[in-house]
């Protein structure tokens, strides 16, 4: 029998399913976890805090396969999970769709000044024109992340007409490489940031960046609010360098109540919620675990793998 620590919270949708091999011990709180894991092949180690997930993980002495509904994992020890030899799969694609829905929404949402809209409505105000004429169709967006959640921004946009500009490692038609996109900021609308959290990617939006941007360029971050200066951003809003921010990430989250992003008009702040914006995420989480138990069994590759060097 292999021994898989799970959490209590997935077990009504994963139990019924479970091969006879698999000998499962569900755990309700980190303690619990923290006792079972010395025990643990498998593990699905998932709280709502990330410390106690990475202390449960280093407690996991003999695990061999690590899986999480969490698509950005750099908050794990990664470095002791690969040299333990632990296979981790991780929550890529499973918010992709919602995430990529809500990156239409902001814009949209921005480009009609919805905000201003709705404020009326509360305030049973009868607009006599509207607060946002900007259109999408026509206009150019960087995207800078081509995984799951890119993949699906880029094709949602271009049913909008826009020209949508991925940076890619190998390149290719329409597309800039990583070393390039810096010196064509100035050519676009839009920039959505779309990539992991790596030690390549923190801070890749600094001042230089924003500096570089057009007056009317709208930042859209549903990456990491580490992969943008924050501090260089606050700035940026202030002096009107740039037209917004829309902003699902920051750092850190929660965002403290006293940080001067809440007060710009021209910054929005989503709390993380395009992830969770979905009644599917755990369902389509079981259904892939319980098809990687199948391909784990039979010896096959578990998917969708990350590289632990990479960090994705």
């Amino acid at each position: 029998m292999t021994k898989a620590v799970m959490s209590a919270l997935i077990r009504p949708l994963v139990e019924p399913r479970l091969p006879d091999w698999v000998e499962p011990l569900w755990f309700m709180s980190k303690e619990e976890a923290l006792k079972f894991a010395p025990e643990a092949e498998i593990g699905w180690f998932d709280l709502n805090e990330k410390e106690p997930m990475a202390e449960i993980a280093r407690a996991a002495t003999n695990l061999k396969w690590l899986n999480s509904i969490y698509a950005g994992l750099d908050f794990m020890p990664l470095d002791l999970l690969a040299e333990r030899g632990t296979v981790v799969t991780n929550g890529v694609g499973i918010n992709a769709i919602t995430i990529a829905e809500y990156v239409v929404m902001l814009m949209l949402a921005h480009a009609k000044g919805y905000r201003e809209v709705v404020r009326a409505q509360e305030r049973r105000e009868w607009l006599p024109d509207s607060p946002g004429k900007r259109e999408l169709s026509g206009e150019r967006v960087l995207l800078l992340g081509m995984g799951a959640i890119g993949s699906l921004v880029k094709t949602r946009l271009e049913a909008f007409d826009m020209t949508v500009v991925p940076v890619r490692r190998s390149g290719g038609e329409g597309a800039l490489r990583p070393g390039e996109w810096r010196e064509k900021l100035g050519e676009f609308d839009w920039v959505v940031l779309a990539v992991p959290s790596t030690d390549e990617t923190k801070g890749m939006i600094g001042a230089a960046e924003l500096a570089a941007m057009r007056p009317n360029a709208v930042l859209v971050n549903i990456a990491r609010g580490d992969v943008v200066e924050q501090d260089a951003l606050v700035e940026a809003l202030k002096a009107k360098a740039i037209e917004a921010a829309l902003l699902d990430v920051t750092d850190p989250e929660p965002l403290p109540e006293d940080h001067p992003l809440w007060e710009l008009q021209n910054a929005q702040i989503t709390m993380h919620l395009s992830g969770r914006a979905q009644t599917k995420m755990f369902q389509r989480s079981a259904d892939r675990f319980v098809e990687n138990l199948e391909r784990w069994q039979k010896g096959e590759p578990v998917q969708p793998q990350m590289d632990l060097a990479a960090g994705y």
